[in-house]
């Protein structure tokens, strides 16, 4: 009660280094046992990304610092938006070899619209390519280009190696330990308010989690007063009636656990269970006076596609939960936690699913899988919203370093896709390029950049608005390989396929008529028969029994599948498989649909 509290998150771009640091800021002040991460989910554990905002703290000096972990990915936009509203400073992650990247500057102008003075970490000093002062530069060019205030873009730097644990404050001064960033946490990190007897309970939400047992949990930050266990609240939101609830369970975060409490006071970040409609935004209070603390705005959709239930030939083998009603139920539980995601039922069998872009589509896809539920989902599209007239879509700023030999054929491909080339900047034998364009003319494009730059590409984007729609787009389309038979794929027939394009099976694979085994370079649909076995004969000839040589297939994951698919295709998401198939199974059927 009487100790000092300070609130920070710590953001940055996409693989920047975040995470990393606050494992080391654990470790270092003794809040971590070996082996335990804030990427706690299995999912962050295998992609190497954070996808969940957590939080943790630590006490250093006799003062409680409470962090707030957030995703680096634009898809998870919506989750650092709501925690930037909980505290009081930010620590800007930077790569010294990448320097700021596209949802660096996303991050950094919504801290900076809420007048917070963040202080930067210059991360990764030890790459080959690193180079801090020209990164603190670029930093602080970001920080005008964002309309920053003096004493803002005055901000405190801290050069870092997060994997090692180490940071000094100057780039002469010797690396030690994590003790320069939490010190300078301390000196410019204003202390929370403290708890003072006569002020009423006024907390806010800014994040929500979700128990079997407990239901729906709420993670606040208290403002003023306490909060106890066992405690009747007011909830209020906006201009609604205010509703009553009880704090039946209480717990604060320490290290990466979470620790049952009685009481919690003023400037503490808690998690509370037994508020069930509790919402993102909310104030809860003990005085009905009270006036609710500001709403917390998330930013809209972006993407839209279709949940089904699979109706395949080879539904029901690998699925726990395969009906309508059972993915329905899971969506909805789905939203008590994920509020960047929007979910309405489109009659029959299906349900509009709206998110922040494919890879947010794609994660729920993968978790829903891992808990055995299978289905069926429609091509992704962007929203087009309308207004005064004027058809609108969401547009994206997108960021690309490149080898300066790849550069010529990824201006061409995004020029093709509506994209304009905002800026170049050259170095070294590597150039940066940053484009503006529509949302749609990026779907499908990532594994095309893969190839065009043979792997050595690293592309980035955020949603920038709703603008005017561009008009029609020309893009690369592949065409589909259509399996016309129904069996086990043959060695034989997929080696005369395989110079036709890219095949997604392998030899023994199972098929049935419609599915799409594979991609066509030239763009045509081809209905093919991958069961047809070699004639036998008993006629021998020279070269007729030369051994085949399969070209490796590329398995389809959720994400590949989502990039290719074509309108008239489901993409049929199960426990085990990811296949792609046409809505209409029979070649007669799909030319009397077209």
């Amino acid at each position: 009660m009487s100790q000092e509290i300070r609130n920070i998150a710590i953001i940055a771009h996409v693989d920047h280094g975040k995470t990393t640091l606050t494992d080391g800021l654990m470790e270092f002040a003794g809040a971590r046992e070996a082996g335990a991460s804030m990427d706690s989910n299995q999912l962050e554990q295998e992609r190497g990304i954070t996808i969940y905002a957590k939080n943790t703290s630590v006490n250093y000096k006799d003062t409680k610092i409470n962090i707030v972990d957030t995703p680096g990915h634009a898809d998870f936009g919506s989750e650092v938006e709501r925690v930037l509203r909980s505290i009081d400073c930010v620590l800007l992650v930077v790569d010294a070899q990448e320097g700021p990247m596209p949802q660096t500057r996303f991050v950094l102008k919504k801290s900076l619209e809420l007048g917070h003075k963040p202080i930067v970490v210059i991360n990764k000093i030890d790459k080959p390519a690193a180079d801090p002062e020209r990164c603190e530069e670029q930093v602080l060019e970001l920080f005008w280009e964002l309309g920053a205030s003096d004493e803002q873009s005055e901000f405190p730097v801290v050069y870092a190696i997060g994997r090692d644990n180490v940071a000094k404050r100057k780039m002469e001064d010797e690396l030690k330990d994590l003790s320069p960033v939490l010190d300078l946490v301390l000196e410019h990190v204003p202390a929370s308010k403290s708890y003072d007897e006569s002020d009423a309970l006024r907390a806010q939400v800014f994040n929500l989690g979700y128990d079997n047992f407990l239901g729906r949990l709420a993670i606040a930050r208290i403002y003023e007063g306490k909060v106890a266990k066992s405690q009747q609240v007011i909830i209020k939101q906006g201009e609604e009636k205010p509703r009553t609830g009880k704090v039946v369970k209480l717990s604060t975060f320490e290290g990466v656990s979470q620790v049952e409490k009685d009481e919690a006071f003023a400037g503490d970040i808690v998690l509370i269970a037994g508020l069930e409609d509790i919402n993102i935004g909310d104030t809860f209070t003990d005085d009905e006076a009270a006036e609710p603390l500001p709403a917390i705005d998330v930013d809209e959709p972006t993407v839209a596609m279709q949940f089904l239930v699979n109706s395949s030939p080879f539904a029901g083998r690998e699925g726990k939960y395969v009906t309508s009603r059972q993915i329905g139920g899971r969506l909805e539980k789905e939203l008590e936690i994920n509020v960047g995601l929007q979910v309405e039922p489109a009659g029959g069998d299906a349900y509009d699913v709206k998110g922040r872009g494919e890879m947010h589509i794609a994660i729920l896809l993968e978790n829903m899988r891992r808990e055995g539920y299978e289905l069926s989902v429609s091509q992704p599209k962007v929203i087009i919203k309308e207004e005064d007239g004027k058809k609108l879509e969401p547009f994206e700023e997108v960021t690309i370093d490149v080898p300066s030999d790849y550069q010529g054929s990824v201006i061409e491909r995004l020029s093709n896709r509506g994209f304009i080339m905002q800026n170049m900047i050259q170095h070294e034998n590597q150039v940066r390029l940053l484009f503006e364009g529509p949302t749609r003319g990026l779907l499908g494009y990532k594994n095309q950049f893969i190839i065009d730059t043979k792997g050595e590409g690293i592309l980035a984007s955020r949603f920038i608005e709703f603008r005017p729609y561009a008009g029609e787009i020309k893009k690369r389309q592949l065409g589909s390989m259509i399996s016309m038979a129904t069996g086990k794929a043959l060695g034989f027939s997929l080696y005369n396929l395989q110079d036709r394009g890219e095949l997604y099976v392998g030899a023994g694979a199972e098929i049935y008529e419609g599915m799409v085994i594979g991609n066509t370079s030239k763009g045509e649909e081809m209905s093919v028969n991958p069961t047809k076995g070699k004639q036998l004969t008993n006629i021998r000839a020279s070269g007729s029994d030369d051994s085949i040589s399969l070209t490796p297939h590329r398995p389809l994951t959720i994400e590949l599948g989502l990039e290719v698919m074509q309108e008239d295709e489901y993409l049929e998401v199960c426990p085990i498989s990811v296949r792609l198939r046409k809505q209409h199974m029979k070649e007669a059927d799909r030319k009397r649909a077209k």
